[in-house]
């Protein structure tokens, strides 16, 4: 959902205009700001497949920060990888082989990890589970925007 309001526009006009861009003084109302709704139902959000055995659910979000559950498939792999956003995870469940930086470990359901950017990582579950991923800022391939 991408709403026509900014930080700026809530703190100063938002009086003046009421929401209405034609009669906005500042003409902040003119930047696009993207972001989730802001209750996310677990049911009315489509799960997308990421990997074989690997499905992932966008949560809220806007252009600073992402929430996505990902649930793997014993044995299932998040390919090695890296990208740029700051990425910070909780095993929600099930138990993850982590290697991050050439570092490996095992993590179970209560641990975390934190991912620096651009650094290379990857999992692979070792019992059913799910993965609480943060980034910052959002994936915009995830909802499509790039």
């Amino acid at each position: 959902m991408a709403l026509t309001m900014n930080a700026q526009h809530s703190k100063d006009c938002k009086k003046k205009c009421d929401m209405n861009k034609e009669n906005c003084e500042k003409k902040c109302c003119e930047t696009k700001k993207t972001r989730s709704a802001v209750f996310q139902y677990e049911k009315d959000i489509k799960w997308d497949d990421a990997e074989p055995g690997v499905v992932r659910q966008v949560m809220g979000y806007d252009g600073q920060v992402m929430l996505v559950k990902v649930k793997f498939q014993k044995g299932a792999v998040g390919k090695a990888h890296h990208h740029y956003h700051t990425q910070v995870s909780y095993v929600a469940s099930g138990k993850f082989e982590v290697t991050i930086g050439g570092k490996k470990t095992i993590l179970s359901a209560g641990d975390g990890f934190y991912v620096e950017p651009d650094t290379e990582h990857g999992v692979v579950c070792l019992e059913a589970g799910m993965l609480i991923d943060t980034f910052s800022p959002m994936r915009e391939t995830f909802i499509g925007l790039k």
